[in-house]
C-alpha cells in the first residue's frame, strides 16, 4: 500500500522553476529520506504536499486520498514538523499540545489522553509544564513532533528536523523518526546530511527541482559510501 505519492509536479517563482516534474512514491509504514542540498526544492516540495502552495500540474495522493479532489480526509491523515519552530514560545509545552488538540477537534478525557502518550513517548512529560521558550533545540523538536502526532495521521513530514541540533539531539531526533516507521507511520524526511540516512531507507535525491535517483540508500549508493555517491550525483557538499 502507498502512503504518499506524488506524480509529475511543477512549481515555479516567477522564471525560476523550484520543482520540474517531480515523482516519487513512499510506502506505507515506509522511512523515506529526502535528500538534497539547500535550495534543491525540498522545502518547495513540502509546501505543496501541505497544501500552502498548490501546483498548477502534478497529482498527490496520501493514505489514499487525493490531495486536490479530498483535501480534508487528506489533510487529516497528515502530520507536518516544520523546519522553523512553529510552538508559541510563551506557552507550556502542555498548553502548546492542548491547543492544537482543540484545532483537531480533540478535548477533555481523549485529548489528555493523547498528550500524555505522545509526552511520553518523546520523554518530555516531566518538561510539560515549561514554557516552551526555555526549552533546548532537541526538547522544542520533541514538541513539535509530539505535537504532530496527537491526532494520529499516519504520514508525518519532518523538514529538515535537526537543523542547529547539536550530535546527540540530532542522533535521538533520528531514531524516533525511525522508530515511528516501525509503528506503521510513514515518514519524509527532509535533509541535506547523508549520515541521517540508514542503508535500508528509501531515498529520493532531489537537486535542481529534479529527481535524480530513487530506491534504497543501499541501491543508489552502489558500491561508493551514501556521500560519495550523492557527491557525484550532486556536486555539492554532504
Amino acid at each position: 500500500m502507498i502512503g504518499l505519492e506524488a506524480r509529475g509536479l511543477n512549481y515555479s517563482y516567477g522564471t525560476k522553476q523550484a520543482l520540474n516534474d517531480v515523482s516519487f512514491s513512499v510506502s506505507s509504514g515506509a522511512f523515506c529520506a529526502l535528500l538534497g542540498p539547500n535550495g534543491a526544492g525540498k522545502s518547495t516540495l513540502f509546501n505543496l504536499l501541505t497544501r500552502l502552495f498548490v501546483a498548477a500540474e502534478g497529482r498527490i495522493v496520501i493514505a489514499g486520498h487525493d490531495l486536490r479532489a479530498a483535501p480534508r480526509a487528506a489533510l487529516a491523515e497528515l502530520g507536518i514538523v516544520f523546519q522553523q519552530t512553529t510552538l508559541d514560545l510563551d506557552l507550556t509545552v502542555q498548553q502548546n499540545l492542548s491547543y492544537f488538540a482543540a484545532l483537531h477537534g480533540l478535548s477533555g478525557r481523549t485529548a489528555r489522553r493523547r498528550i500524555d502518550a505522545a509526552l511520553d513517548q518523546l520523554n518530555m512529560r516531566e518538561r510539560a509544564g515549561e514554557k516552551a521558550r526555555a526549552l533546548n533545540g532537541g526538547h522544542r523538536r520533541r514538541t513539535e513532533i509530539a505535537r504532530a502526532l496527537l491526532h494520529d495521521p499516519s504520514v508525518l513530514l519532518l523538514d529538515e528536523p535537526t537543523v542547529g541540533l547539536d550530535a546527540a539531539a540530532r542522533a535521538s531526533i533520528t531514531e524516533y523518526a525511525h522508530a515511528l516507521a516501525d509503528q506503521n507511520k510513514t515518514i519524509l524526511w527532509a535533509t541535506h546530511l547523508t549520515d541521517e540516512v540508514r542503508p535500508e531507507d528509501d531515498l529520493v535525491i532531489l537537486h535542481r527541482a529534479k529527481v535524480l535517483a530513487q530506491g534504497t540508500a543501499r541501491e543508489i549508493a552502489g558500491d561508493q559510501t551514501l556521500q560519495d555517491r550523492f557527491l557525484s550525483l550532486t556536486g555539492e557538499d554532504a
